[in-house]
């Protein structure tokens, strides 16, 4: 018996050994290809956070697998080190030689079960393949004491042959038994059943470890892992971020936290760090070039984010009301309450008291409803696009002039033209005019309903946030008699956003005068909309 199922069995009967294969199924995932450093990378990380066994690589494929499954095997501190093999003895003595050096080292090899793939595959008979696991199981024992032997396509295979080749492979030197559902065919009950039956079935089940290995192919590869392990299966082959052929296998992360968050129903104990999940999920994306999808669980750029109002209201007053397992414990520093249109009011003011603000309810309420309506505009949020909205709001809250609505008429076929309403002390004027370009047809705009001398020294645009629905922020600075005024407006459309930044500097121009020069008598001498 090796030490690794001398392990399973006398640490705990409920220890769930973690076999990742990220580094052989996983990058078997086309377009998955990674670099022979990069693969060393990652097999270092899964050997930190308790791997138990990594399987680093299919040796017999190419000279670069050969190599990176020989290197991990010098480097590894503490995982068993695996390399996979077909059932031709070549395919055998190559995984041999590959992972050679580790201290703690396992052949795993394979052949398929199911009638289907004997009749199409193999192209041989029942009772060739069975005579062929005993072949192959001796011949990898000759090189090691740890020897993996799996039915594939185990799931879609005839019990009773199943059993059959399940105790030849054991009485033959298998020490760890694997049943994969090589097509992501199973339900979790027909797994658990065919674990239970075939434990119950084989004479000499108690000899070896049982392993789960599933396909995601109708999503229900957790699921079926788990339902596996409460068969009877000690062993659970997954991937980082459930990469691999077609929809991938069952995810590491996912299986690790379900057994955490849920040990009352899954009473059962892994050796993983969870704090190194989200690292683990951040380097094998970087190394494949795989974006993790933003809703994956557990380690999923949403998965502890908020942005219902609903939802971030009961996670301000409660972090349990909405989620089952912190963020520390996978490795995320905090939860994300992301500010978007279904925000509430109480996450708002929670984010303004973040960013250091502290609003009148006059001033708040007015920052709320122009908060929504940018958010109505743009996809995301940024803590930038608050912090302008909200100095906008402070440093316009006493202003006499403010936009009400802009129209402009832009393009090649010139000159351009804006439509302006203001709201000068209340009573809303118009006006209509022209320019060379939209900018200055619009600051003529300004200068017809609010007379003055001032003349502009600075325009500036820049952008708050990336995107293309980012917002603009405008600087503007008007000079008269000696004195500049400078002011900032922002808004997702740049002309607005010079609109506003205009009037910031022109109302504090007027306010430093004392009054509004020429603005009562246009007020009074003008028809009021």
């Amino acid at each position: 018996m090796t030490s690794q199922t001398q392990s399973a069995k006398t640490d705990s009967k409920d220890r769930v050994i973690i076999f990742d294969t990220t580094l052989r199924d996983g990058e078997q995932c086309p377009g998955a290809t990674m670099t022979h450093e990069e693969k060393l990378e990652v097999a270092e990380l899964l050997d930190t956070m308790g791997v138990d066994v990594i399987e680093a690589g299919f040796p017999i494929a190419s000279e670069g697998d050969f190599a990176a499954v020989n290197e991990i095997a010098k480097r590894a501190k503490n995982a068993v080190i695996c390399g996979l093999s077909r059932a031709a003895p070549k395919d055998i003595d190559r995984c041999a030689e590959a992972i050679k050096p580790a201290k703690r080292k396992r052949i795993h090899t394979f052949l398929s079960t199911s009638p289907v793939h004997m009749k199409y595959k193999l192209q041989k008979e029942p009772h060739e393949v069975y005579e062929m696991v005993i072949a192959q199981v001796t011949r990898a024992r000759s090189h090691t004491d740890d020897v993996e032997w799996s039915a594939e396509d185990g799931t879609r295979t005839e019990f009773d042959f199943l059993c059959r080749c399940v105790e030849a492979a054991i009485k033959a030197g298998a020490t760890t038994i694997n049943i994969p559902d090589t097509v992501g065919y199973t339900t979790p009950q027909e797994y658990f059943d065919l674990f239970k039956r075939v434990r119950e079935t084989v004479s000499n089940a108690d000899k070896a470890i049982f392993s789960t290995h599933c396909h995601n192919d109708l999503g229900m590869a957790v699921a079926n892992s788990l339902a596996g392990v409460g068969g009877g299966a000690r062993q659970i082959e997954c991937t980082v971020n459930g990469i691999g052929e077609r929809a991938g296998n069952a995810a590491l992360e996912e299986i690790v936290m379900a057994i955490k968050t849920r040990n009352d129903v899954f009473p059962y104990v892994t050796g993983i760090d969870a704090t190194m999940l989200t690292r683990a999920s951040k380097l094998v994306s970087a190394a494949t070039s795989f974006p993790v999808q933003f809703n994956k669980a557990i380690v999923g750029r949403n998965a502890f984010a908020h942005e219902s109002g609903i939802h971030q209201d009961g996670m301000l007053k409660n972090a349990q009301t909405y989620e089952i397992m912190t963020p520390e414990s996978v490795g995320v520093k905090q939860t994300s309450l992301v500010m978007g249109k279904h925000s509430g009011r109480h996450a708002f003011v929670h984010k303004l008291e973040e960013l250091g603000y502290q609003l009148s309810d006059n001033q708040l309420q007015d920052a709320f409803v122009r908060f929504k309506a940018l958010a109505d505009r743009k996809k995301q949020i940024y803590d930038e696009d608050i912090e302008a909205l909200v100095d906008e709001e402070i440093a316009t809250a006493h202003d006499r002039v403010k936009i009400v609505s802009l129209t402009v008429i832009a393009g090649t076929q010139g000159p351009q033209q804006a439509t302006l309403t203001l709201d000068i002390d209340g009573k809303h004027i118009t006006t209509q005019s022209s320019g060379n370009g939209p900018v200055d047809a619009i600051f003529n705009a300004i200068h017809a309903l609010v007379p003055h001398e001032a003349i502009l020294e600075l325009y500036q645009v820049h952008a708050v946030t990336e995107g293309t629905d980012a917002q603009a922020e405008v600087s503007v600075r008007l000079a008269h008699d000696g004195r500049s005024f400078t002011s900032r407006g922002a808004d997702p459309d740049t002309l607005v956003a010079s609109a506003k930044a205009y009037l910031g500097a022109l109302n504090k121009m007027c306010s430093r005068a004392g009054r509004m020069a020429g603005v009562e008598k246009r007020i009074h001498s003008t028809d009021v909309g």
